[in-house]
């Protein structure tokens, strides 16, 4: 059995000082602070003295390796051990290639496929813990938003379609009133019909905009008699 060790980094490679501060300011006040987490990266250790961590390349994989602790990109935090793996050193290494074909480089997404992600899969495969949760956090709570963000998208598409529809159903029932309003002045009877008052009209519109209902014909809009029908209540 062998050691799988987390190993944590505060992101510090924005080429900007005053960035990676503020980063570390970041961690610190909701990670160290309160907990809830930072941006971090992550690399697992296992078999021998070196780390594994998955980042973005233009070509070929994005798996790679460096001494443990040690990269040079980012600051340094703290590391976590996860379990034991009851692998043989031998398959692990296949893991690792197996891996290293699955995450291509340009396949990297800070939200929904970093190192934390691909750390995350590894630590499955070897078959110890994953990450805590605040490790990814951030990202995770980003790639929620924009889910969200898409679903929102898409009831906004649909109510525009209900709008639409809605607003054909009552151009045919106005211009079945505009065609009938001669009929109706010179018979006042006529007026009185309940698909003709202005009240009963007032209430069918009502009731499309606030329901959405619609008839899905023109015959439905408009009975055998000429009269639309009331609308159940």
């Amino acid at each position: 059995m062998m050691d799988v060790i987390l190993h944590i980094y505060d992101v510090t490679n924005s080429g900007s000082d005053k960035t990676n501060n503020t980063i570390l300011q970041i961690n610190k006040i909701f990670k160290d602070g309160i907990g809830l987490g930072g941006i971090f990266h992550s690399a697992v250790q296992v078999y021998g003295d070196d780390e594994w961590s998955f980042g973005f390349c233009e070509q070929g994989t994005g798996v790679f390796s460096c001494p443990s602790g040690k990269n040079p990109m980012y600051t340094y935090r703290e590391s976590l051990t996860l379990g034991k793996t009851n692998l043989s050193i031998f398959k692990v290494n296949q893991i690792l290639r197996e891996l290293s074909r699955e995450w291509p480089g340009s396949s990297y997404d800070l939200l929904a496929r970093n190192c934390n992600h691909f750390c995350d899969e590894l630590c499955e495969r070897l078959g110890v813990l994953k990450l805590p949760g605040w490790v990814n956090r951030f990202a995770n709570a980003g790639d929620t938003a924009m889910e969200v963000a898409g679903s929102t998208a898409l009831r906004l598409r649909q109510a525009k379609t209900e709008i639409v529809s809605a607003s054909k159903v009552a151009y045919r029932f106005l211009l079945g009133v505009t065609n009938n309003v001669k009929t109706d002045l010179e018979s006042p009877s006529n007026s009185n019909r309940e698909g003709g008052s202005p009240r009963f009209q007032a209430t069918w519109l009502k009731n499309i905009i606030t329901n959405g209902a619609k008839p899905s014909t023109s015959s439905e809009a408009v009975n055998q008699n000429g009269v639309v029908p009331q609308p159940p209540i």
